[in-house]
């Protein structure tokens, strides 16, 4: 236990490179929480503009052609 420890302590990063990456990657985190929050809002005003049903308000052209499968069945033709 004792020779796991010692190696593990001498992988401890120290020296002139250690800590420069803490800086880049918290304005890296705080960017892609500020593009989540403003993606967000915007989904959330698109939502908002969407009819509350899509169905048609005159669906009578499109009952025609819905009736039936077969060209034959359409009254009209």
């Amino acid at each position: 236990m004792t020779f796991l420890t010692v190696i593990l302590a001498e992988a401890e990063p120290t020296g002139p490179e250690f800590g420069k990456a803490s800086p880049i990657g918290l304005a890296l985190l705080v960017l892609l929480l500020i593009a989540t929050i403003l993606l967000i809002r915007n989904m959330n005003k698109r939502i908002k503009n969407l009819p509350a049903t899509f169905e048609p308000s005159h669906p009578e052209p499109d009952q025609a052609v819905d009736e039936g499968t077969d060209p034959g069945a359409i009254e009209g033709r």
